[in-house]
This record gives structure tokens, C-alpha cells and sequence, in this order.
């Protein structure tokens, strides 16, 4: 899939490439399979901002992605779409019992391909089984962390895992960051590859487009003054004098945040060796 160039109109254009929508088959979602979503401008359930520099932006339904094919089932692809919630394609699958669903789409799906999930699918691109019948060596995405709840890991575009050993109860994942990490052998993953590869070579151009999108522009921290940041305040140009922080004292590059011991047994090797 290549990126889509644009002419040099402007100062903007330029340097904008936008993605190539040739795969999408269609530009109108399934009306049952949609959800109206509130902006939230980067606020919690308290109203306090929690990500910065978010706000405006275009409306968006949400589409409903059914992330945990149940076992058995067998859908066939009817259109390839467009979703304005996620970086990756997604592909509106019909089962047969004649209901419609959502998923994620990867590189190998186009209409009309019949994919099947659960433990007796054959291993072919697309298809969904436990980690236990996929072979080691094999590229994976969407997997479960918890079995039985649905992928949540490896879901963004262009995304891929590698099943890299299995020893006993656990299968050893290496992710895209390079991190290996042990899953149950029960949980299930997806043949193959997320869409839309390209994804991460879009430049965006112009700071208009950024705001439809709902980013608000941010303000380096050298420019303020004392009072508002760490690294603000002195006469004329200056370095921030320190080692790069947020506007709370927090240091921003190569600090570890990670609270969450009760999954660190789950790593065997972090993507940092440092």
C-alpha cells in the first residue's frame, strides 16, 4: 500500500502525504454495529485532565469490534472499512448464523475471505486459535493477555508479534517493542499481521490537520516562564539547564513509570536492557 503524495500547493502541502484508501471497499459503516461517542477532551470521569493538549476535533462514531470470536465460528469477509478510532482497518465479517461483526483486519483479508476461529481452525493468515496450536516462529497479532476476555495487545496498524517458545503452562511472545513476554497457552492470538502498514510513515503537513483531529497544539516548556515550568523563566533564548522533565518535576526520557508488579513476573525480557 503506498503513501499518497500531494502536489506543492502550499507551504503545508508540501511535506503532507496521506494514507492510500485504495483496500477500503466501502465508506458507509453497518448502522447496528455503531455508537455515538462523546468527546471527553482528554478528561476523566472526575473532569480532570488527564492527557494533555486534547480538545475539538471532528465527530466520531464508535464501531463496535467484536475482539473474542467465539469458538467455532466461521465469518466471511464483506467490506474492508475505514475507522476513524484506531490506526488499523477494520473488516465487517458476516458468520454463519448471518450475523455481522467487526474485526480487526490484517494484511491477507479482502471480500470474500472466509476465516475461522477456535481450536480446530486450520493454521491459515487470519484465523484465530489458541497460542497452544500456533507454531512457534509464526507472526501474531490481537492477543489475549487474560484468556477469555478478548485481544488486547498487538492491535495498532502495521503491528506484529512473534511466538518465540512454549514451556509448560505459558507460550513466550516476543512483542513489537521487542519486549518477551509469557502468555497462557489457552489464550487466543490471530494469524499474521495488522493492516494498514504504511500507517507510521503519514506525515501530517500542517497543524490544521492536527486539530481535526482532535490534538490542540503543545507548548515547549524553554518558552514559558519560571513560574509555569521547570525548564522556563532567564533572559533571551536559553537550554532548559536540566534533564528533560514535565511541567510536574516528573523526568520524561528514559524513566521507568511502570507501577504494575503484579504482572512483572510475565516478562522475561524487558525491550530496555537498561
Amino acid at each position: 500500500m503506498p503513501i499518497k503524495q500531494y502536489n506543492p500547493t502550499t507551504p503545508a502541502r508540501r511535506g503532507m502525504t496521506s494514507q492510500d484508501t485504495s483496500e477500503i471497499t466501502t465508506r458507509k459503516p453497518l448502522k447496528s454495529l455503531l455508537k455515538s461517542k462523546k468527546q471527553n477532551a482528554g478528561r476523566n470521569n472526575t473532569g480532570r485532565i488527564t492527557v494533555r493538549h486534547r480538545g475539538g476535533g471532528v465527530k466520531r462514531h464508535y464501531r463496535l469490534l467484536n475482539h473474542n470470536l467465539a469458538d467455532g465460528l466461521k465469518v466471511t469477509v464483506q467490506e474492508i472499512e475505514y475507522d476513524p478510532n484506531r490506526s488499523a482497518r477494520i473488516a465487517r465479517v458476516q458468520d454463519q448464523f448471518g450475523l455481522s461483526h467487526y474485526i480487526l483486519a490484517d494484511t491477507a483479508m479482502e471480500k470474500g475471505k472466509v476465516i475461522k476461529s477456535g481450536s480446530k481452525a486450520p493454521i491459515e493468515s487470519s484465523n484465530r486459535m489458541p497460542l497452544s496450536r500456533i507454531p512457534v516462529g509464526t507472526q501474531i497479532y490481537a492477543i489475549e493477555i487474560n484468556p477469555g476476555k478478548g485481544a488486547q495487545m498487538v492491535r495498532s496498524a502495521g503491528t506484529k508479534a512473534q511466538l518465540m517458545a512454549k514451556e509448560g503452562d505459558y507460550a513466550q511472545v516476543r512483542m513489537p517493542s521487542g519486549e518477551v513476554r509469557r502468555f497462557r497457552q489457552e489464550a487466543t492470538a490471530a494469524i499474521g499481521v495488522v493492516g494498514n502498514v504504511q500507517h507510521q510513515n503519514i506525515k501530517v503537513g500542517s497543524a490544521g490537520r492536527n486539530r481535526r483531529k482532535g490534538i490542540r497544539p503543545g507548548v515547549r516548556g524553554v518558552v514559558m516562564n519560571a513560574a509555569d515550568h521547570p525548564h522556563g523563566g532567564g533572559e533571551g533564548k536559553t537550554a532548559a539547564g536540566r534533564h528533560p522533565v514535565s511541567p510536574w518535576g516528573t523526568q520524561t526520557k528514559g524513566y521507568r513509570t511502570r507501577r504494575n508488579k503484579r504482572t512483572s513476573s510475565m516478562i522475561v525480557r524487558r525491550r530496555q536492557s537498561a
